[in-house]
Order: structure tokens, then C-alpha cells, then sequence
């Protein structure tokens, strides 16, 4: 049986676990941006994050097609959303303090803003967005997927990134970063996204 090729547009092989250990290997074959020799940059400059996921999706699937390969395009943009600032970081999750990347930064500008509120609930969000390269100016298909929980006062755990020290999930005792990878997988946004995926490809 021929193999649906899924295009995970991303340069971390991390996330193509997160997308085969949930829709398995049997019928699809999965490769990243660097698989395929896509190195263009990407401007993700949409208010949402579907917008932004459908950037991505779509500057991959066109290049893809440009060149003659038969694929689905998947591109997902995340974040976290705080209740009490109003869906703050949101799609400035990565880049909070002002740096992309700066992830120790990022938390403690989050913990600072949230020094005036009781209420610090909280969620992880991700946004799906999928293109076949037969089609590449079609609306793309969109799911999203999030996990809900309150910030903590203190990071704790080591095992995370981004906001993972500072978010317990609903039901648990224990911030992303304390949780082991297979009990995160179990909640993540983006696997609560992957898990809508089936009937749709």
C-alpha cells in the first residue's frame, strides 16, 4: 500500500513522534522542512494562531507543489493564553519579553503580570492547519486542540519548555515540566489537535 505523504512543517524531528505516535506509521510517511530542502523563511505576522499556522502551510504547500510533490502540507502555530490578561502571551507566546526564545525571560515577565490577580487560569492552544498540494490555494482545513490549567507562582521542573514550569494542567498536581513525556502527550494541545486528525487526511 502506497504511504500518504505528511509534511510536518517544521525543522524539529520532535514534533513528527508527536504527529506518528498518534496517527501511526502504517498509512502515512512523514517528513520535516529539512527533509524536503525547504529553507525559505516564513513572516508569521496573522493575529491568531490559525492565521499564522495557515502562513506556514501554506508557503510550504506551494513550494512543494512548485515542484511537482504529492503531499498534505500540516503547519501548527501554539501558545499559551492567560484569562486575566485577557489571552496574553497568545500569539506572542515564543517572544513575550520582546526575544524570541528567551524562555526564563518569558516566564518571569508572565509571573510579574500576573502579581496583581487571584485568578491565574490558564490554557496551552494549538491551532492545525492543513493543505494537499493538489490544492494549494484551497481554504485550509483547521483544527485546534488546547489544554486547560492555571500558572503557577513559582516554576517547578526541568523536563518542559517554554511555559512548562509555570502550567498545571486541570486534574494534576504537577506543572508540564514535571510531567513525564508520555503523561504530557496524553493532555498536550497539540496532541489534543493530532487526535482530530483521522477521517480528515
Amino acid at each position: 500500500m502506497n504511504k500518504t505523504l505528511l509534511v510536518i512543517a517544521t525543522g524539529n524531528p520532535g514534533k513528527i513522534r508527536d504527529f506518528a505516535g498518534i496517527l501511526g506509521s502504517e498509512k502515512y510517511e512523514y517528513k520535516t522542512l529539512k527533509d524536503v530542502g525547504f529553507t525559505d523563511d516564513i513572516v508569521e505576522d496573522a493575529e491568531t494562531f490559525a492565521g499564522n499556522a495557515t502562513i506556514k502551510a501554506r508557503a510550504v504547500v506551494k513550494w512543494l507543489a512548485a515542484r511537482g510533490v504529492e503531499a498534505w502540507v500540516l503547519a501548527d502555530d501554539s501558545g499559551i493564553q492567560v484569562r486575566a490578561l485577557n489571552g496574553a502571551p497568545g500569539v506572542y507566546s515564543a517572544r513575550y519579553c520582546g526575544v524570541h526564545g528567551h524562555d526564563e525571560e518569558n516566564n518571569e515577565l508572565l509571573m510579574k503580570n500576573l502579581e496583581p490577580f487571584e485568578d491565574r487560569a490558564a490554557r496551552y492552544y494549538c491551532a492545525l492547519a492543513m493543505l494537499h498540494t493538489s490544492d494549494p490555494d484551497a481554504e485550509p482545513r483547521i483544527v485546534e486542540g488546547e489544554c486547560r490549567g492555571h500558572i503557577t507562582k513559582n516554576p517547578r521542573g526541568t523536563m518542559g519548555f517554554g511555559y512548562d514550569p509555570l502550567f498545571v494542567p486541570d486534574g494534576y498536581d504537577k506543572t508540564f515540566a514535571e510531567l513525564t513525556i508520555e503523561e504530557k502527550k496524553g493532555i498536550s494541545h497539540r496532541g489534543n489537535a493530532i487526535r482530530k486528525l483521522p477521517g480528515l487526511l
